[in-house]
């Protein structure tokens, strides 16, 4: 029986035609293991994961071992994009055990789900200190055969120590020594030569460079603009970004950023357009302007799908190959370029060597790329064969591609850019809320059975404010506080005050409800909530307005000890802390006048609120009470509680912001 063949997960479907009886997860899943005795062999990846294809070819294709896997276990596969608290569950059991986690994640587990043991990759033969995957499967039956109840108490005894670790944090506010401690810490781990923070491999610090850039907005602080500068163009100009049509992979492998690991996911592309968007506003740089519009024009060229939202990303591998779309050799520049070759393998870093690999380069930037010459190449590239395409919607990556555009497209006077939001946004109204409730993927416009984790709503919240005030449109505001008081009632800890589970209260329960406070790849829920209602707070009425800014600062409390002692796992904490201590600024521009519009969207700080439209326009509180200055439109510019007189032309905004 094919119980993968109707998943609505891209990953799952890769494994439909496996040897291996794979189940997806849940009740009747866990119920056949009970029924068998036998123990669960649970596989956690994503479509877009290298090692992942390599383990599926090397094991789940071979009809050996999934007779091994079939007679002894009930296997199950899982989509972590997909089901994120089921990865998180098991990820932090993978890492207690092991000291280390990744994708693909093996793991045993009682017909309970409780992990007895864990691990990643499994190669096909023996390594040095590493088993073979038949190896492992046969010395975990023989266990079970021989002593179950050693390893059923040692299970239970895993997931303890997991709910002794997990436990939330302390309340510590997060105040104007934490922010400055914050920046100093930063410094301190950042590369000075190639920019970045830390050793190889190299992640794109999208978030921590969207707090230090609001620092520096705020104090001044020539330190964090520095960092910012260094590791904006480092990026740019290395191979992390596609230099011919846009988007970043998802990290580089070494210090350099030279060679990156080449699948691209939505939500880096999303939180590095909001940056580098943010940036070009702040600077003017032409760096900053050239990867805002060439990642927005990626998202839309190459993640957009039919129905109007965004897949979630392009495979590392073509046709079982890392990198084979992307690479160059000198002898390939030749075939398309002729005479301007040499040119370009100097523009691009290509030497004969390579720097990737077999003689093949990646493509890096150290000059200004000529329009004609990256149109030739692109053509040209376009003919290779191209990457898979895992084309589920997720919801809360979709939620900041929308904040993204919607911000962007503001700034940067880009209307399309606001269309695309609104179709996307548009999709996960229509799609994705089920019985007033949020799911968190679909395909095809079908939605699946996963409910919304946290992430979810707080990040669809937000995208649907940045429409708001992107369109002026009242029901953005009314989903967006509709969605956070949702998330107000289901996610938060009835015992500690700003504390946040990543699973609803009414959730499928599983051995433990997960609650990471950290910011990873992405926005870690809590944080992704607290800036959500900061800034409905400064977007609702009155009756909603204290209550959403005391529960973000009640959560950002609980983030404190994060903040201060490991800010590069707390970068959007810390830029909601930065629009916190900034007001957040709240410009209201009334009337007709698109340059007081431009004017406020280019000089509002970084988590500032920009709004315009009529007065008093119906559904818009901050509209209200604002009238028309003389007859003419106006700018009302407050910096938390406190106003400016208003102004009613472009010069004297800019001057007051």
């Amino acid at each position: 029986m094919n119980r993968l063949a109707s998943a609505t997960s891209p990953y799952l479907l890769q494994h439909a035609d496996n040897p291996v009886d794979w189940w997806p997860w849940g009740p009747d899943a866990l119920a056949e293991a009970r029924r068998r005795n036998v123990p669960i062999l649970l596989s956690v990846g994503y479509a877009a994961c290298h090692w992942c294809h390599v383990m599926a070819h090397e094991s789940f294709e071979d009809a050996g071992t999934a007779a091994l896997m079939n007679g002894n276990f009930v296997n199950i596969k899982v989509d972590r994009e997909e089901r994120p608290d089921i990865d998180a569950v098991y990820m932090a059991a993978t890492q207690a055990m092991t000291g280390q986690g990744g994708w693909p994640m093996t793991c045993f587990l009682t017909p309970d789900g409780e992990p007895f043991h864990c691990g990643t990759y499994y190669p096909p033969s023996p390594r040095p200190g590493m088993p073979s995957f038949r190896q492992l499967l046969a010395a975990v039956t023989q266990a079970w055969q021989e002593r179950p109840d050693e390893l059923l108490d040692g299970a239970k005894q895993i997931v303890a120590h997991l709910a002794e670790q997990t436990g939330p944090l302390e309340e510590s506010v997060v105040d104007e020594a934490v922010l400055a401690g914050a920046v100093g810490k930063l410094e301190q781990e950042a590369d000075s030569v190639n920019g970045g923070f830390g050793r190889a491999p190299k992640f794109p610090p999208s978030m921590v460079l969207e707090f230090l850039l609001r620092h520096h907005e705020r104090t001044g602080s020539a330190v964090a603009l520095s960092l910012v500068d260094s590791t904006a163009e480092a990026m740019a100009r290395g191979g992390l970004y596609d230099q011919l049509a846009g988007g970043f992979a998802r990290y580089s492998v070494d210090a350099e950023w030279v060679v990156p690991h080449f699948e691209k996911m939505l939500y880096d592309n999303a939180l590095l357009l909001r940056f580098y968007a943010h940036l070009w506003r702040r600077t003017g740089s032409a760096t900053a302007l050239r990867v805002a519009t060439g990642t927005a024009e990626f998202l839309f060229e190459s993640l957009r799908t039919p129905e109007g939202g965004f897949a979630s990303s392009l495979d590392a591998d073509t046709e079982g190959v890392e990198g084979l779309t992307y690479v160059w050799t000198p002898a390939q520049l030749r075939e398309v370029l002729g005479d301007d070759a040499p040119a370009a393998a100097e523009l691009f870093g290509v030497t004969e060597e390579g720097t990737f690999e077999d003689g093949a380069s990646t493509l890096r930037l150290f000059g200004d790329l000529p329009e004609p010459m990256r149109v030739k190449l692109l053509d040209a590239r376009a003919k290779r064969p191209q990457p898979g395409r895992d084309d589920k919607v997720i919801a809360s990556w979709n939620g900041l591609a929308i904040t993204a555009l919607a911000e962007a497209g503001v700034a940067l006077d880009r209307p399309q850019w606001i269309e695309w939001a609104t179709a996307a946004a548009g999709l996960l109204l229509r799609v994705h809320v089920v019985d007033g409730r949020l799911r968190r993927s679909s395909r095809d416009g079908v939605v699946g059975e996963s409910a919304g984790v946290l992430e979810d709503y707080a990040c669809v919240a937000d995208g649907f404010l940045a429409l708001h005030q992107a369109t002026g449109e009242a029901k953005w505001l009314t989903e967006a506080t509709r969605l956070l008081d949702l998330a107000l009632a289901h996610f938060a800890s009835s015992d500690v005050p700003g504390a946040y589970f990543d699973t609803a209260d009414d959730a499928e329960t599983l051995v433990q409800r997960p609650a990471d406070p950290g910011d990873n790849a992405s926005p870690a829920g809590a944080s992704a909530l607290a800036g959500a209602l900061l800034t409905a707070s400064a977007l609702a009425g009155h009756a909603d307005s204290a209550r959403y800014r005391d529960a973000a600062e009640q959560a950002l409390r609980r983030a404190g000890v994060l903040a201060g002692r490991v800010p590069r796992f707390a970068g959007h904490w810390l830029s909601v802390a930065e629009a916190l201590q900034a007001g957040p600024v709240q410009v209201a521009v009334v009337g007709a006048d698109a340059s007081l519009r431009l004017a406020a969207a280019r000089g509002v700080h970084g988590g500032g609120i920009v709004l315009a439209g009529e007065p008093d326009a119906p559904g818009v509180p901050l509209l209200a009470d604002r009238p028309l200055v003389g007859g003419a439109p106006a700018a009302y510019v407050c910096r938390g509680y406190v106003c400016d007189r208003p102004v009613t032309s472009a010069e004297e905004l800019t001057a007051q912001l």
